[in-house]
Order: structure tokens, then C-alpha cells, then sequence
């Protein structure tokens, strides 16, 4: 529905609401307003005229009206009588005498014909135009899905990288759509049904709508949000329609972004099975695989929710396949930051190899907004390319928040901040299985007053022992570092963050990868299963008191035991941790090339950002070590 057409349908909904309201109340006046009439028999009206029991009488042609003794109205007609006014008086009755109204014209009638008319065109005109598929009442239960031809947004298999064995996963059912012939003669049946799974942002959507142009094939896009109406029957029959119009158009592709808004599980938690969602999904799981085949017809579905899909969904001739898309590793993020780099200018110090192996963890959404804050940067520095400091400017951006400069720290709060961060990067230099530092700053971003970033060399799918208690000892050293250089009384609660993150790690330890050896290789995590998902209505705890408590030792002597390393590592390198300290005071942001620098003696060859910090304090008084005067 068109703008206009909304506009004018919020009007005549205002009108012909006003109308209604206005006959209403015209109504009410009128029943409240008028006075109960009694319509009397001509010979009865004489009758009580002679008893005495009429006050006064109107008298109008025929009609004769008036007022009981009891004052009560009524009414009465009468043919020609000489003798009625003589008995009126002399019974004493009030008599009024008014014209006779003129005969009723033709043309009131047509004027209120007319105005009904108008009144009920209107109304139609309006319910028509209300919001439905296709714009009218008719329509609210046809599919909203749109179609989208191949030469509509075409994007082909070269436009989708990082993403290779869910691209090859893709190319049957291309090969499939290109010469059905060649599958069907051995009797192989293409999959009805291709389910994609993956994070927010791994390129599911962009993987579809290849399948569809590489195929050359109509493609109909439809989200599952689309279908899910209040009135109940309306997401069946869409439903119905979208496979209607998708055999008129066979081959084709139907995608179907965020399935889980329409294929959550049956009977979840109390709710019995007779909703509107339910009903959909019914009518989904028989168009898919019913008595009717759909020759042709390929759904591909999109979810980062497999888990509350229900299993009849899952099963083989609906979604024979799941293909899984996941975040690209370093190879892969390669491929997507050339394929968004094509039409941005860049300079000739851009590593893309570089940017990737600074990235991990990055979806292939993560790696264009990426790009596009690192092309905004430049154009806001007047640069003609864009370069790599834009690139780490975006990635810090992107990752750790936009840089707050307004925030005015006290010099005492910029020295806590100072050591703590340049603690958490002397322990991440100094324990044995750690990933290089790539940057500690004291400079503001979102809510952090700094940080220390490291970077992985490679992509790891799993941890060992020794990386993990290294992880807890990095997370723990700003506290160790406050602790050891100001006291105890001096601790902040910057670290809360941090003593947290500790936290939760020591207890995935302990209770599901069996780190503990007073507990043993064995899970005790609770039940985590949604509450109304269909896996459980009764919340259960797989936990007994008596091995809570032994978790909650076993947890503080982890951490406990990282808070020790921590402190052990700052003691042995207390020379260095002055350093660091200062160089941050006097840098604010060091880059990990620029620590190992400033620590083996050599100052960084840039401007300081800040004023060096007064001769006076104590951290110039306390600074010993690698050589390097404090600033």
C-alpha cells in the first residue's frame, strides 16, 4: 500500500468513525429525550375525554395529540367530526390548533438514499485498502513473499567468499536447477529442503540469493515473521499461497530468512496446540512434504536458532541437508576484505593479509562494516585512499567502541589506569602460553577506561590447560597490579569486568570441562534448557548442595592461583611494569612493536599525546628497571 493510499485510509477511517459516533449519539438523545407516547383508539380517546381525564389536546388534520390528566403523552387520528371541539369544551380541554405538515418531498428521501449510498461505498472503498497482501481485504491471506528475477540484485557464487565448503555444498543444488536430467535419470532425488545455519552475520542470506543466481531461477524471498498473523488461519493460508505461486514458477528457489520465528517446536511449555504459529508450521511440514510433490520447488531456510526447530521440520524430505555456515578463518577473511575492497581506493601500505590475521572472530557482516568505517575515517582525515591506520582506528572502533574524548580523567585515575593496563600487559609477556599483545591504551572507549588487546597468530578451535590458567592470570594481573603498586586500599573497581570474565571461565573449567581434580572429569552444569522451547516446562538442578560448595572452592582456587601468578610475574618484572606505566602515561596508546621497544630501552619514535607527567610523583620516584627514564 502506497503512502496516499494509507493516508486515505486513516482519513475515511476518521470519517466514517465520526459519522457513526454522531448517529449514535443522535440516537441516544432521541430514546433518552422523548417521553413515552400512548397511542390511543379514537373511541377510547372519547371515552376518557368524557370521563375527564384529558388536560389539552393538539389538533393538526388528522392527527390529534395531547396530554393526559396523569401527564402523560399520547396520540390518536380521526376522520372529520363537527361535534369534537364543542365536546372538548365542554369538558373544559385545552385546545391547540397547528397546521398540518406538507406531504414529504421526494427529494428527501433521495438525499438520505444518497448519503447512505455514500456512507457504504465509502466503508467498502475502505475495507478494501486495508493493510493485507496485495493491498486488499481479499489478499490478507496471500503470501507476502517477494520475487525477485535474475536480473533483479543478481549475485553470483564469486560475490560469496569465506565460506567455501557451504559454497560447495550449494553448487548440487545450482547443477540440480541448470539439467535436473542428468540426477533424475540414476533415480536421485535433488533435496527438498536446504537448511543453513550459523551466526548473525556469517552471509546465509548472501548464499541464497548465489544458489539463485548462479541457477538463473526466480527467487522468492519471505521472512518467517511474514506468515504469523493474529487471525487465526491467515499464516496457513499464506503459507499455501507461496507454494501456489512458487509451482507456477518451478524451477525456483524460496528462501526463508529467521525460519525459527514459524518452526519452533510443538507443544512447547504449557500452551496447548491449536495457535495461529502452530497451524503454519502444520501447514508448512505438509506443503513441503505431502501428498502433492513440489517438482522443482528447492526451500533454502536461514536460522541461527536450530535448537527450537521442530524435529519434523528437521527430518529427511523436508530439510534433507543443514549446511552449516560459519565465520571465516583467516583465509577466509582474506577473500571477504578483497571482495569489500573492490571499489574502495586503497593505499599502498594496506596488508589485507594483516587485517585478517587482526580479526578473528569476525563474520563476514563484521569484516564490511569493517571496511566501511575504515573508508569513513579516511574521508573524514582528507585522505585520497584509505590506509592502514584507518583500518586499526575502524577495528578498534568496531570492537571496543568509539573513542571518548571528552572523558576527562584526574591524574591520580590515569595512573591506576596506567599500571593496571600495563600489568595485564607484563603478565601476558611473561606467562608461558599467551597471544601477542597488539595494543594497551588508557584512552576511553565505550564503557572501558582501557585496555589491553592481544591477537591470536592463528585460529583455534579448542584450549589447552596451560592456555587457560595463562588466561586467567592475564585477566586477573590489573588487580594483582593495583594491589602491589598502591595497597590494598587503593584497589578499584575498574576490575570488576575483568574479575568477572575470571569467574565465569574458572567455573566452565571446573563444571564442564572437568578441570578439577577434586571433582573429576565429570559435567556438573546445570540444566540450561529453555524454559517454553518444548525441552523442559520443570526447571531441574543437576547440582546437590554439598558439590555447589565443592565448585565454589574449587573456582577461588583457580582464581586464587591466578592472582598469584599474576603477582609473581609483577614482582619479577617490577622494573618493566614502571616503564610500561609510564610510557602509557606519556602515550597514552602503545602498539605491541612500541612495548617491546620501550621495554628493551628505546623510546617511540612519535609526539606524546599528553604532557609528561610531573618530576614529583610517585611514579617517577619508584621508576627502576630496563633503563628507560619515566615520563
Amino acid at each position: 500500500m502506497s503512502t496516499t493510499d494509507k493516508r486515505f485510509s486513516i482519513f475515511a477511517a476518521c470519517v466514517i468513525g465520526g459519522l457513526l459516533v454522531i448517529a449514535l449519539i443522535n440516537l441516544y438523545q432521541a430514546h433518552t429525550a422523548a417521553p413515552r407516547l400512548t397511542h390511543l383508539s379514537y373511541s377510547q380517546f372519547l371515552d376518557d375525554v368524557e370521563k375527564g381525564q384529558v388536560r389539552s389536546v393538539t389538533l393538526s388534520g388528522h392527527e390529534i395529540g395531547g396530554v393526559l390528566a396523569d401527564h402523560s403523552p399520547f396520540r390518536t387520528y380521526a376522520a372529520d367530526d363537527p361535534d369534537l371541539v364543542r365536546t372538548l369544551r365542554a369538558k373544559a380541554v385545552a385546545i391547540t390548533v397547528v397546521a398540518p405538515p406538507p406531504p414529504p418531498s421526494s427529494w428527501t428521501g433521495t438525499g438520505t438514499m444518497l448519503a447512505m449510498i455514500l456512507l457504504v461505498v465509502v466503508s467498502i472503498y475502505f475495507m478494501g485498502r486495508m493493510p493485507g497482501a496485495g493491498g486488499r481485504l481479499a489478499g490478507l491471506g496471500k503470501s507476502r513473499a517477494r520475487r525477485l528475477t535474475p536480473a533483479q540484485g543478481r549475485v553470483t557464487f564469486a560475490d560469496v567468499a569465506g565460506v567455501d565448503e557451504a559454497r560447495d555444498a550449494l553448487r548440487e543444488i545450482v547443477d540440480f536447477l541448470r539439467g535436473p536430467h542428468q540426477f533424475e535419470r540414476l533415480g536421485g532425488r535433488i533435496p527438498r529442503g536446504v537448511l543453513l545455519v550459523g551466526p548473525p552475520g556469517a552471509g546465509k542470506t548472501l548464499l541464497a540469493r548465489a544458489v539463485a543466481g548462479e541457477a538463473g531461477v526466480p527467487f522468492f524471498t519471505i521472512s518467517g515473521s511474514d506468515f504469523v498473523e493474529m487471525f487465526v488461519g491467515i499464516g496457513a493460508s499464506r503459507v499455501r499461497d507461496l507454494f501456489d505461486q512458487a509451482k507456477k514458477s518451478a524451477p525456483c528457489i524460496i528462501f526463508m530468512d529467521e525460519i525459527d520465528a514459524v518452526g519452533r517446536r510443538r507443544g512447547a511449555g504449557l500452551g496447548g496446540g491449536n495457535d495461529e504459529r502452530e497451524q503454519t508450521l502444520n501447514q508448512l511440514l505438509v506443503e513441503m512434504d505431502g501428498f502433492q510433490a513440489n517438482t522443482g520447488v528447492i526451500l533454502i531456510a536461514a536460522t541461527n536458532r536450530p535448537d527450537v526447530l521442530d524435529p519434523a521440520l528437521l527430518r529427511p524430505g523436508r530439510f534433507d541437508r543443514q549446511v552449516v555456515v560459519s565465520n571465516p578463518d583467516i583465509v577466509g577473511r582474506e577473500q571477504i576484505l578483497a571482495v569489500h575492497t573492490r571499489g574502495v581506493p586503497l593505499a599502498p601500505d594496506v596488508d589485507l593479509n594483516a587485517i585478517a590475521r587482526r580479526t578473528p572472530g569476525f563474520s563476514g557482516a563484521d569484516l564490511m562494516n569493517l571496511v566501511n568505517e575504515a573508508a569513513l575515517l579516511a574521508a573524514r582525515r582528507a585522505h585520497n585512499a584509505v590506509g592502514m591506520p584507518e583500518f586499526d582506528d575502524a577495528k578498534d572502533t568496531v570492537t571496543m567502541g568509539v573513542e571518548r574524548r571528552t572523558h576527562i580523567m584526574s591524574e591520580e585515575e590515569r595512573r591506576l589506569t596506567a599500571y593496571r593496563e600495563g600489568g595485564r600487559a607484563i603478565v601476558a609477556l611473561g606467562v608461558p602460553a599467551a597471544d601477542p599483545v597488539h595494543k594497551a591504551t588508557i584512552v576511553t572507549r565505550g564503557r572501558a577506561t582501557g585496555m589491553v588487546k592481544q591477537l591470536p597468530e592463528r585460529d583455534q578451535t579448542a584450549m589447552t590447560l596451560e592456555q587457560m590458567t595463562s588466561r586467567l592470570a592475564i585477566t586477573m594481573a590489573g588487580r594483582a597490579a593495583e594491589e602491589l603498586v598502591f595497597g590494598r586500599s587503593k584497589v578499584t573497581s575498574g576490575t570488576a569486568g575483568d574479575i568477572e570474565e575470571a569467574t565465569k571461565l574458572a567455573r566452565t573449567m571446573v563444571t564442564r570441562w572437568g578441570l578439577s581434580d577434586e571433582l573429576g572429569p565429570v559435567a556438573y552444569a546445570e540444566n540450561q534448557e529453555e524454559v517454553f522451547l518444548g525441552h523442559s516446562v520443570a526447571r531441574q538442578q543437576n547440582v546437590s548442595e554439598q558439590t555447589a560448595q565443592v565448585i565454589a572452592v574449587e573456582v577461588r582456587k583457580l582464581i586464587d592461583a591466578a592472582v598469584a601468578q599474576a603477582k609473581r610475574i609483577l614482582t619479577a618484572r617490577r622494573g618493566e611494569l614502571e616503564t610500561l606505566a609510564a610510557g602509557l602515561l606519556r602515550y597514552e596508546t602503545l602498539s605491541g612493536e612500541e612495548i617491546r621497544k620501550l621495554l628493551a630501552g628505546s623510546l617511540p619514535e612519535r609526539e606524546a599525546r599528553t604532557e609528561p607527567a610531573p618530576a614529583a610523583t610517585p611514579l617517577r620516584a619508584a621508576a627502576t628497571g630496563s633503563g628507560v627514564a619515566p615520563h
